[in-house]
């Protein structure tokens, strides 16, 4: 398969005030959509790897050759990242069902998650994820550098947040927990709690 990049489902100025729109657009079109092409350059010539799924491919980089797995790790997990990264988002979605449930458990209440899922977002050095990944349903809070994909640990994520700063900087600058505070005001809680019932 050629890889391609997904369309967003929303305008780039749907998350207004709290990421503009010039930012999406360029994170979007240009970020996202290099990822794409440098996967599918590095694929080239490998018909039964470009056959498989993105995540197919970075669940098991022990399968792609060395020659090609830096690029793949790297494109490959910028793409699977940004896919999984733009359904995410939308104002106006209020946190509840199952996965209200188990940040409660989890982590002893939404306060409580809010602080340790900003303060690892932000601590995070250089450019990388902050994700929250269910397993056995249990949730807990992760980071990983660069593009690197909880997937490829054998983690489901059922959210995360981009802190590269082409993510942030045309609004927030050196700002990361500004960006950080934001996110919690345009995430689509109903598409995580989705994926929370579906890594149950």
């Amino acid at each position: 398969m050629t890889h391609a990049l997904p369309e967003l489902g929303y305008d780039y100025d749907a998350l207004e005030p709290f990421i503009d729109a010039k930012t999406m657009e360029i994170h979007h079109t240009k970020h996202h959509q290099t990822y794409v092409d440098k996967l599918n350059a590095a694929l080239d010539g490998h018909d039964d790897l470009a056959k498989l799924g993105v995540n197919e491919l970075i669940s098991d980089l022990g399968k792609v050759p060395e020659s090609i797995r830096p690029a793949v790790r790297n494109h490959g997990g910028g793409h699977s990242n940004h896919s999984f990264f733009w359904p995410l988002l939308k104002k106006n979605v209020a946190l509840g069902g199952a996965v209200q449930e188990a940040i409660d458990r989890d982590f002893g209440s939404f306060d409580s998650f809010k602080t340790e899922f900003s303060n690892k977002a932000a601590l995070l050095f250089g450019s990388g994820w902050t994700w929250v990944v269910a397993d056995q349903g249990k949730l807990s809070i992760v980071t990983t550098p660069n593009q690197d994909s909880p997937v490829s640990d054998g983690k489901t994520p059922v959210l995360g947040l981009d802190v590269w700063e082409h993510a942030y900087y045309l609004k927030y600058q050196n700002r990361r927990p500004d960006y950080i505070n934001a996110f919690f005001d345009i995430i689509n809680w109903d598409k995580v709690n989705g994926l929370y019932l579906a890594a149950s």
